[in-house]
């Protein structure tokens, strides 16, 4: 079934974070960075299905051959930014739904990635990935990398600052809601263009943004299996933090059950409190931060995790730090 997932980090100099290096592994693509002298070569990943780096729509036919370019593209970003914890890049992470064939989940990304270009006037390096071959790995993890640069780009170059990249009394003063709104907009138009294209294929599934509580959903979250926990299972060992955890969920999952049959078994109308934790309630960041972890672990226990290639990338996939 079709999963809502999607996600943004930020790469930034302070963490040892390479624009240059995120669009090598991303693409598959040996680029060498300017800046540090350092050549990142990925050229033998075989899961990129489609790479290509997408302009607002007012530039596509305006001639700029260097953003065209990823080796010119992610070093001009580099160099834009003099900072020695400048932000250099940001990405979006999207599961793409596994009942839609190529075509379709291609044509469904390419338009999102499109809106985001056109609603921040950033470069776009788009990256299709396959499910990787690995033991244990869900065949159906078909996902896209949306990396996106810093600063607004133009005919001049890289120029201002996106809107994203502004802080709350700077959007303030230009007349902008806090940045959380964008996050909010964004997660919201993922579910709505995905549903879209399900719907046109005549697929019955559909997908949510909002957090279980804001569904209505009364059920334990997955358990959140930490990333060194995971690397350990997925590598053949035993890991006693993800067992505790999982034991945790099981026996959160059992009182929930014992408390429904003890409901039942009493009769008549639900206790107020139950009413009241049914009522749909509006998200808050934190409950977005939260359902964005539980999804992305869950995406991460049926994956391979890409960092493997290279240890710089660790923590690449980890979107939500």
């Amino acid at each position: 079934m079709a999963v809502y997932f999607l996600n943004l980090k930020t790469f930034g100099r302070s963490g040892g974070s390479s624009a240059v290096s995120a669009a090598a592994y991303r693409a598959g693509e040996r680029i060498r960075d300017e800046r540090t002298g350092r050549v990142h070569d990925h050229t033998g990943r075989r899961d990129v299905l489609h790479k290509e780096i997408m302009l607002p729509s007012h530039l596509e036919d305006s001639g700029l051959s260097w953003a065209n370019e990823r080796s010119d593209l992610w070093n001009a970003a580099e160099r834009a930014e003099t900072r020695k914890n400048a932000r250099v890049a940001r990405e979006y992470l999207v599961a793409l739904p596994a009942e839609l064939d190529h075509d379709q989940r291609l044509a469904l990304v390419r338009g999102f990635s499109r809106e985001l270009t056109d609603r921040y006037r950033f470069a776009l390096d788009l990256a299709v990935h396959a499910p990787r071959d690995f033991p244990g790995s869900d065949p159906r993890n078909f996902h896209a990398h949306l990396l996106a640069t810093t600063r607004e780009i133009t005919a001049d170059g890289l120029t201002s600052k996106t809107m994203l990249e502004l802080n709350d009394a700077n959007r303030r003063d230009r007349g902008l809601p806090p940045v959380i709104h964008e996050l909010l907009y964004v997660r919201e138009r993922w579910a709505a263009v995905t549903n879209e294209a399900l719907r046109d294929a005549h697929v019955a599934v559909r997908v949510d943004h909002r957090s279980l509580a804001a569904q209505g959903i009364d059920r334990e979250p997955y358990p959140q299996i930490p990333r060194a926990a995971f690397e350990m299972e997925r590598h053949g060992y035993r890991s006693a933090q993800a067992e505790r955890l999982r034991a945790e969920f099981a026996m959160r999952v059992q009182e929930r059950l014992q408390a429904a049959r003890e409901r039942a078994t009493e009769g008549g109308p639900l206790l107020e409190r139950d009413q009241e934790s049914r009522v749909r309630r509006p998200q808050t960041l934190q409950e977005i931060r939260r359902q964005a972890r539980e999804d992305w672990l869950r995406l991460k226990r049926e994956s391979s995790g890409e960092s493997s290639a290279a240890q710089e990338h660790a923590n690449d996939e980890d979107l939500s730090r």
